[in-house]
């Protein structure tokens, strides 16, 4: 009887020990700190990143003011941010063979290097193609950055801390191009264009150099990776060909609508989609054949990541989309000034800088399914009211209403790529963060076409710029916009319902 007591009062104890070992475990867990190097490498690397997602959008508001410079047309100076998608979705590819085969610091000071040399030529260039040839050099910089600090956030984060700092890590992706067109319209009017790339030489070499120097570090090695070269061509051409697609696609959609001839932009069209898909087929084909693939893709076969790979391309388009839609409906239909339009897309900037490290800290608490869902329906409310109030919107409302889109935006997009990276395995998380990535850079691509051409073509035959017939021909262009954005936000969360249903599934067979 004492020999069972006593082996009572042991088992009681040993459990007590467990019990209390395992709330010290979990404690921990949720004490750890992140470390201040990791915060300045956050801030170093994003402000490269930061920078130049906001040059792409500072430029689209500056059309006018350059085709007057220049003397091109709106076709030609449309290349100006063309071409620097172009190149910020061809190198994002290769940022999982940089991650590997070279050091951070090696790659920050490469970014910090072409975004210093990129901006000198824009300050000097006198000529429209060496404006060009400054946006791919800026383009390279951005490709370089944007997944480096990704990279850094997922190698070296506290675990627990993962979801509140990838948030930080999206301010770069969503703020950057909320603030362009504001940026953008206040120096076009004080300043000359080329003002803001004086200004942002020293931010970079006074800030984001020193900082990064310092603060950016090495925690797993480096591989001897090697470089497929057809991959790489091939992938380029894919991107290329398809962004391409869109472009013209909607120059000759427009040109038909007015009644112009759009032979050959069609085309042109067909020929760039055969070559995007085709070399994106020969890509997929190629990597799974490969010994050392330029990205491994294995880990797309998990229906679960696939659906959330699917729903970060699908919400840029109306994300990064919605900065060109306001600006646009404000000045055309609203007859706002262009300070002013740019100024309206500030207050769900703003928001969205706040928030989106919110949203990481309720994932890091709650895990994916509330956060997510909840913020993305509370976004697709903002569409849903400027499609309701769409010929009767105001400069107040059509601000007020994009508020509420910011708001569940930047609370739930960057825990998307967040829980999905977390499922895969820690090898493949570079070729995961650079499809991710380039999956961003063409959907905010693809949200650019697709809405210019729905406004284009509302506006077709509808008189002079300014006119009545002009203004209500751009408010229904404007609606038609509006409902393509709701089917869009919709798809993605069907998207996401039914990746955390396999989750679930997943979960209760464990």
């Amino acid at each position: 009887m004492e020999e069972r007591n006593i082996t009572t009062t042991t088992a009681a104890t040993e459990s007590q020990a467990i019990t209390t070992n395992a709330g010290t475990q979990e404690a921990a867990i949720s004490d750890e700190r992140i470390p201040g190097k990791l915060i300045g490498a956050i801030v170093a690397v994003g402000s490269l990143a930061f920078i130049g997602i906001l040059t792409e959008t500072v430029m689209t508001v500056l059309f006018p003011q350059l085709m007057r410079e220049f003397n091109v047309d709106t076709a030609t100076v449309q290349w100006i941010t063309t071409i620097y998608l172009l190149v910020v979705a061809a190198t994002m590819p290769l940022s999982s063979y940089l991650n590997r085969r070279f050091k951070h610091r090696t790659l920050f000071l490469a970014a910090v290097s072409l975004a210093v040399l990129g901006s000198l030529i824009m300050i000097v260039g006198h000529a429209f193609p060496v404006i060009l040839i400054a946006r791919v050099i800026q383009g390279m910089g951005s490709g370089v950055a944007t997944p480096l600090m990704i990279n850094i956030i997922l190698e070296q984060s506290p675990k627990s801390k993962v979801g509140r700092l990838m948030g930080v890590g999206s301010l770069v992706i969503t703020v950057a191009p909320a603030i362009g067109p504001t940026v953008g319209g206040a120096v076009s009017s004080i300043l000359p264009w080329r003002a803001i790339f004086v200004i942002v030489i020293p931010i970079i070499l006074l800030v984001s150099l020193p900082v990064g120097l310092k603060c950016v570090e090495q925690h797993r090695p480096t591989e001897e990776a090697r470089l497929n070269s057809l991959q790489f061509v091939s992938i380029v051409l894919a991107l290329c060909g398809l962004v391409m697609f869109l472009n013209q696609a909607g120059v000759a959609v427009s040109a038909a609508v007015s009644g112009g001839s759009a032979t050959v932009s069609a085309v042109f069209a067909v020929v760039s989609l055969i070559v995007g898909l085709g070399a994106l087929l020969f890509f997929g084909w190629s990597s799974k054949r490969s010994f050392s693939p330029l990205i491994r893709l294995g880990w797309l076969r998990d229906p679960m990541v696939l659906l959330h790979l699917i729903a970060y391309m699908l919400l840029p388009i109306v994300g990064i989309g919605f900065g060109y839609v306001i600006t646009n409906v404000a000045q055309l239909s609203l007859g706002t000034s262009a300070f002013l339009s740019g100024a309206l897309v500030l207050p769900g900037a703003l928001i969205g800088a706040f928030f989106a490290p919110v949203g990481g800290m309720l994932y890091d608490r709650f895990g994916p399914v509330r956060p997510i869902l909840g913020a993305f329906f509370a976004a697709i409310c903002g569409p849903i009211l400027l499609l309701v109030f769409s010929m009767r919107l105001t400069p107040v409302t059509l601000a007020g209403f994009y508020f509420i889109f910011g708001f569940g935006y930047s609370l739930g997009f960057s825990n998307i790529m967040t829980n999905a990276l977390r499922n895969i395995a820690p090898q493949f998380m570079p070729d995961g963060n650079a499809v991710f990535n380039t999956c961003l850079q063409f959907g905010g691509a693809a949200g650019t076409a697709l809405f210019s051409t729905i406004l284009s073509v509302a506006q077709a035959g509808a008189g002079e710029e300014g006119s009545t017939t002009f203004r209500h021909a751009t408010a229904v262009g404007g609606s038609w916009t509006f409902a393509t954005m709701i089917g869009i936000v919709a798809i993605a969360i069907c998207c996401l319902i039914a990746a955390f249903r396999i989750s679930a599934k997943r979960n209760s067979r464990l």
